[in-house]
């Protein structure tokens, strides 16, 4: 973990209600797709964990849905503002168990670390596919990038984009290895109920501190008691109790 300034470059809005931001600064810590920073917004006390979307030598990219005051001061800052950040937190996905064909389901703003995710399997030789959910094609976002990368179904609520309905009344493909998801936890849930495959799942949970002193957001799985900030947010399918 690192704790620094972080400049923005760039900060838009990519669907409703749907920003993402590309920020300069020190991205040492983050060594596997799926691990979050936390932000300090504006005068609040606890800091706003986001998962990274991408990251180089140099600079990362978070994609954030403004949904109250936190987020909504973010999404005024400008290109050359600075933000305090805590970077490289928790605990990543692992692609070494993913074999040739992994399946990749992300619904809405779960989607972000799922693209990182996907950049590596692809360097790594794989053949991922990936099954995209939102409500409306108004929240639909990174459709293009991901499909550069793979094929991709994208399923929305009202049939507005793509397949009608929840991403997992999409038929999964034969071949599939194995499964990478991140998204709500009803989702994630339905998820563990219909793929026989294993995978591991990021959890969406309500932080604290973010690097595992509050205990704020532990869980309890089959190994005992984790917090899904510094033990995950990514678990394995096996561990989980739904």
């Amino acid at each position: 973990m690192t704790q620094g300034q972080y400049i923005v470059i760039s900060n838009r809005p990519i669907a409703a209600a749907t920003w993402e931001m590309v920020l300069a600064g020190d991205t040492s810590a983050l060594t596997r797709p799926g691990q979050f920073v936390n932000l300090r917004t504006g005068g609040h006390y606890l800091r706003r964990p986001l998962s990274v979307c991408a990251w180089d030598d140099s600079r990362l990219t978070l994609i954030y849905k403004v949904v109250g005051q936190g987020t909504d001061w973010l999404s005024e800052r400008q290109a050359g503002k600075s933000i305090d950040m805590l970077c490289g937190l928790g605990n990543g996905f692992d692609t070494g168990l993913s074999g040739q064909y992994p399946l990749l389901v992300g619904g809405g703003v779960g989607l972000p670390p799922l693209y990182q995710l996907a950049r590596q399997l692809v360097d790594e030789g794989k053949q991922p596919r990936l099954i995209m959910g939102f409500n409306s094609v108004q929240e639909v976002f990174y459709r293009e990038e991901f499909e550069r990368l793979m094929p991709v179904t994208v399923t929305t609520m009202d049939g507005s984009c793509g397949v009608r309905g929840l991403v997992t009344e999409v038929p999964p493909e034969t071949n599939c290895t194995y499964f990478y998801a991140c998204g709500p936890s009803p989702m994630l849930r339905a998820l563990c109920g219909c793929l026989t495959m294993p995978g591991q799942l990021s959890l969406e949970e309500r932080m604290g501190c973010g690097f595992g002193a509050c205990m704020g957001c532990t869980i309890r799985t089959r190994l005992g008691d984790k917090r899904v900030c510094k033990e995950g947010p990514v678990f394995f399918k096996e561990e989980l109790i739904w």
